[in-house]
């Protein structure tokens, strides 16, 4: 069978037994990086040296087939450098290329960045979605079709990233919207900063560092603002959609009405 093994998000006593047992008793393991796989290994204090086989970003589609018949065989170990395989990380296209061939698959939880950083947030948990890592092109036009989201939104994103998305993520999503940064979970220097948007934009203008998870409060059932609503209708123009169209789409999501959005953006527009 195909296991999917979650591994410590930072701290190594997080290891379930579990994990350092499967470790142990390995004969082949499918590593997003064998480096990493094999340092994790030695940080458990596991004597064993299984057949290390990479799977990443750049080769699992490829890869997926050959996992699959060894794992009719014998059990094949999935990693990846942290958290859950297969979220937002390597692992799906083996998954499902195992369960397209009738391969068991199966899963050793455990740490979870995404859970981790919600529970911590302060906002609500009871129904949220998870949004993987924030768009690196066209941000605020990619956010805007999540502005009317009811639902506690988590993201990952990168430190040298965090402060133009927190600002981009105050322009699609109003920034008085609550908001949570967290960063480096379970380690040492763990840190929770919350607040509204843009009150965490500019703070990230400091600099940010570490591994980070952001997580953004649901959309309250009432209508945005006019003015936020305006910058929506802008920043799908700006990522190629026309006026007309973004109008409509934003009055759509808002309630507000398509033609005060269309005159208040050409009116923008004009300044």
């Amino acid at each position: 069978m195909i296991i999917l093994a979650a591994t410590p998000i930072g701290n190594l006593g997080d290891a379930s037994r579990r994990l350092v047992e499967a470790l142990a008793n390995a004969e082949v393991i499918a590593a997003e990086d064998t480096r990493t796989a094999s340092s994790l290994l030695r940080a458990l204090g596991v004597d064993n040296r299984p057949r290390m086989i990479a799977l990443h970003e750049h080769n699992e589609v490829e890869r997926a087939a050959e996992l699959v018949e060894l794992a009719r065989e014998q059990d094949v170990l999935v990693l990846t450098d942290a958290g859950m395989p297969a979220i937002s990380d390597p692992g799906f296209p083996l998954v499902q290329a195992a369960a397209a061939a009738d391969v068991t698959v199966t899963a050793i939880p455990g740490p979870s960045a995404v859970l981790t950083a919600l529970a911590l947030s302060g906002l609500p948990t009871d129904r949220f979605t998870f949004e993987g890592f924030v768009p690196r092109k066209s941000r605020v036009p990619a956010l805007s079709k999540l502005a009317r989201e009811e639902r506690t939104m988590v993201f990952f994103e990168s430190p040298h990233r965090i402060a133009e998305s927190l600002d981009d993520m105050a322009t699609a999503f109003g920034g008085d919207r609550p908001a949570a940064v967290c960063r480096e979970l379970t380690k040492l220097h763990e840190e929770i900063r919350r607040g509204p948007l843009a009150e965490l934009a500019e703070w990230a203008t400091g600099g940010v560092r570490g591994e980070i998870v952001v997580v953004v409060g649901g959309a309250a059932a009432a209508s945005l603002d006019l003015p936020t609503a305006i910058a929506q209708v802008l920043a799908l123009v700006e990522g190629g959609a026309r006026l007309k169209e973004a109008a409509t789409e934003v009055a759509d999501a808002t309630g507000l009405g398509r033609r005060e959005l269309y005159e208040g953006a050409l009116k923008e527009r004009g300044r």
